[in-house]
């Protein structure tokens, strides 16, 4: 069985270190975890491990956050996985920091890689891991907010945050959506 697991974010180093690349850096820790490496194909940096006899397939698009769905829809058709095993990992700044939240469906809530998701996909029912950013910014500031840099304080706690998100991800390939909204909802 394949899962296509999707990290959201912006190609290039000036953006590697920025909130709105929460999904490239969970996508990054979960490769070191299984000792594989990101190799540049069509659309997307994609690597590829096995877990519990499943296939992970890990994909950072890179077409931009907000052309997001292109690199998904081909990947899913590539590689021929359903969108039921398709789960996109993204920032969210309704969240406060490092609170993690999946769900089945939902609306793009504003955010422009999910929009473009739902755009080609033609649907809103894929699941997705959200990862609290926070909003602590003043109106009108929310770009230089998400593509700035972590705080000192966010820095202390991201690690172990991702290491939840990681955990997620583990169940979303083994024990189902549901099962793994259950488990790990509220940690």
């Amino acid at each position: 069985m394949k899962y296509l697991i999707v990290g959201l974010g912006n190609p290039g180093s000036e953006y590697a270190e920025t909130r709105h690349n929460i999904g490239f850096k969970v996508l990054d820790a979960l490769a070191n975890e299984y000792g594989v490496s990101f190799k540049s194909e069509k659309l997307a940096h994609v690597a590829e491990f096995k877990f519990k006899g499943r296939t992970i397939i890990l994909i950072k698009p890179t077409t931009y956050m907000n052309l997001s769905g292109k690199a998904v829809n081909y990947w899913m058709q590539a590689e021929k996985i359903s969108i039921e095993n398709t789960l996109v990992i993204t920032d969210d700044i309704a969240l406060p920091f490092g609170k993690l939240r999946m769900k089945g469906k939902g609306s793009d809530g504003g955010h422009n890689g999910l929009k473009d998701i739902q755009l080609i996909l033609k649907t809103q029912e894929y699941a997705r891991l959200r990862f609290g950013v926070g909003h602590d910014f003043n109106q009108g500031r929310q770009v230089d907010y998400v593509l700035g840099q972590w705080s000192d304080d966010e820095k202390q706690t991201l690690d172990e945050r991702i290491g939840v998100a990681k955990e997620f991800i583990k169940g979303f390939c083994t024990i189902g959506l549901n099962q793994t909204m259950s488990n790990f909802n509220n940690k």
